[in-house]
């Protein structure tokens, strides 16, 4: 009978703790999506108010995000590529591509 408690005793707590990590993990997650956002926003100096569109999770090394947005003192939709080195935690920009090269404007 004893036996049978311990069993369920430790079901119950290598489940709690897997919840657990899985909670921690996926806030994890939103935090660095939200920092590769902030900071890429950040850098994005030749965009009016860019919006980021950000990889959940990244490659190994890198987060990344697409840039959008009008270029200040210009018309038009631009585009950048930001990178963001997961260990240093600064970002890299690339140089702006065309949003109507890229497909990214409304047809006519």
């Amino acid at each position: 009978m004893n036996r049978n408690i311990i069993r369920h005793l430790a079901a119950a707590t290598l489940l709690s703790l897997a919840g657990a990590a899985y909670a921690s993990s996926d806030m994890a997650w939103q935090q660095f999506a939200a920092d590769v956002e902030a900071k890429c926003k950040k850098a994005a100096v030749t965009i009016e108010k860019p919006v980021a569109t950000v990889d959940s999770f990244g490659s190994e090394h890198y987060g990344l995000a697409l840039l959008t947005g009008k270029p200040k003192g210009a018309k038009g939709l631009i585009a950048q590529i930001c990178v963001y080195d997961k260990q240093k935690k600064t970002v890299e920009i690339g140089s702006e591509l065309d949003g109507k090269k890229l497909g990214l404007m409304p047809a006519k």
